[in-house]
């Protein structure tokens, strides 16, 4: 009997860091014997790593390919996010978590958000984040994973934070134990097949040849297979997102404690974050070149930075935007080479790990590629870049600050058609627009208009059919119950102690 199975698809992947690790290590572990994945790095070409904070999301592609989370925390340095706490960015001295959990639940079909509107008329709500689980466990620094029992407790998720320059060696690892190959190389030559114009092998400096069917270009902002050889257009967003630089610096811990979430923290010309790791924490100011220079950029996160300085800052350049088509051909772009979207919401990973996923799933078993699935992929891709994209410009439009050049911009710019239109639906009737793909749901959209202080003219009428007196009652004792369930969580520092004492005695 003959054997009708599809011989496997030569993958390549072209570049190692992080998105080029992530591929590789996916790909093998998750298409088995339906794909042969070879990797090519260069050592000479530095990959673009400071301390990365990360979205939930990351948790599940972990979880996908078995990895251990002990072990991966480990090796990466990292710790738990719970959110993002923003300061600054509606108005001087204002701040709030935008937190990977919800806001209370909702009630007879009608969003917690609209019941704390009603209430929020007449000065009696209190702030919005009181009714978030992931709030009240950020702010006391405390840490559990969420119960899975539909409780209050199981209303949050989690992320992590960790050394970026450590994430991709560690990817690394785990693709060659699931098969990866990898050889050491710079590119000097693209080979493409005259009829189709498909890459058909990349040709190295020491004059190795690597075919394949599939190419995968996580070479980064270069772009060597998407950008300079098949010439793919970059949709560029620097007049939304005029942020194109950023200044990187590593500092000693100063605090007894380490926060489990990311800050965001408003500048002149900017924003600067900070990620606490287990043994560092990162700085770094992302930062319009329009508005400030370089140097002063380095200053200014030297002076703002906590702990002893352990390295110079270190600027990174790059343009916000994407690629017209992220798969082109038979290459597709993931990481970089695919689109940027600077990292006041920690997507960069996210929005990788998101193409590896559709690349999975529309995979070319057989090595044809169905015109169809290459379509979809790029609809699908597009639909996350340009959603995240106007989350972000939210951040910076629905602010009433004009005490620096950089913020008067922003308030005042003309946002896109798509944000315009989310906007207007929260303005007039405090609604979310609702999606099934993209990136950011009700929470998070609620809590960046909440906490910037767009609130809304109206809101859902049935809010006010329950008396004033119940919906006081039912937000105290919501109040209540979050606070002495948080009260009884570890410190976070504690538990990653713990978690890494339970490691060490594993067998």
């Amino acid at each position: 009997m003959s054997d009708t199975s599809p011989r496997p698809v030569r993958v390549v992947v072209l570049g190692g860091g992080t998105a080029g690790w992530m591929t590789a290590a996916a790909t093998a572990k998750l298409l088995p014997g339906l794909a042969e994945v070879h990797l090519v790095e260069s050592e000479d070409i530095g990959i673009v790593g400071v301390g990365e904070a990360t979205l939930p999301h990351i948790r599940g592609f972990v979880e996908r390919l078995g990895i251990d989370e002990a072990a991966f925390m480990k090796a990466t340095h990292a710790t738990y996010k719970l959110g993002i706490d923003f300061r600054d960015f509606g108005s001087i001295g204002t701040s709030y978590i935008h937190p990977f959990g919800s806001f209370g639940e909702p009630v007879a079909g009608v969003g917690f958000h609209h019941y704390w509107l009603e209430l929020e008329r007449s000065g009696k709500a209190g702030p919005l984040d009181q009714y978030s689980f992931a709030v009240a466990a950020a702010k006391a620094n405390r840490f559990a994973p969420p119960a899975m029992d539909g409780s209050l407790a199981s209303s949050y998720g989690y992320a992590y934070q960790f050394d970026a320059t450590l994430f991709g060696p560690f990817m690394r690892d785990f693709g060659l134990a699931n098969g990866v190959t990898r050889t050491e190389g710079r590119v000097t030559e693209v080979e493409r097949d005259s009829e189709s114009g498909d890459v058909t092998a990349l040709v190295l400096e020491n004059g190795t040849r690597i075919e394949g069917d599939l190419f995968v270009d996580c070479s980064g902002f270069r772009a060597l297979l998407l950008g300079d050889t098949l010439d793919e257009e970059w949709e560029d967003w620097t007049h939304w997102l005029p942020c194109d630089r950023a200044a990187a610096m590593p500092c000693a811990h100063v605090r007894e404690e380490i926060e489990p979430y990311t800050t965001a923290s408003a500048m002149p010309a900017g924003w600067r974050w900070r990620i606490p790791l287990q043994h560092r924490i990162g700085n770094g100011y992302v930062f319009a070149s329009a508005f400030i220079s370089e140097d002063e950029a380095c200053e200014a996160i030297i002076g703002a930075a906590e702990g002893t300085q352990l390295a110079d800052p270190r600027v990174l350049r790059f343009r916000p935007g994407r690629r017209s088509r992220s798969w082109s051909h038979n290459v597709i772009g993931v990481g970089l080479a695919s689109g940027f979207l600077e990292p006041l919401e920690s997507t960069s990973i996210y929005l990788a790990q998101m193409a590896i996923t559709y690349l999975v799933e529309l995979f070319p078993v057989g090595g044809k590629i169905d015109p169809r699935d290459r379509d979809e992929f790029n609809r699908l891709v597009d639909l996350e870049y340009d959603r995240v994209r106007d989350f972000l410009i939210l951040h910076y439009n629905a602010t009433t600050r004009d005490d620096s050049e950089f913020w008067d911009h922003v308030r005042t710019m003309e946002v896109p058609d798509s944000l315009a239109g989310k906007m207007e639906l929260w303005r007039e009737a405090g609604r979310v627009e609702k999606y099934s793909n993209g990136l950011f749901y009700d929470a998070s959209w609620i809590a960046v208009y909440v906490g910037q202080g767009l609130l809304p003219e109206r809101h859902d009428p049935r809010a006010a059919i329950p008396r004033e007196d119940q919906m006081l009652a039912a937000f105290g004792k919501l109040r209540d119950t979050i606070a002495s369930e948080v009260s009884q969580m570890p410190g976070h520092r504690d538990y990653l102690l713990r978690e890494s004492a339970r490691l060490a005695d594993a067998p």
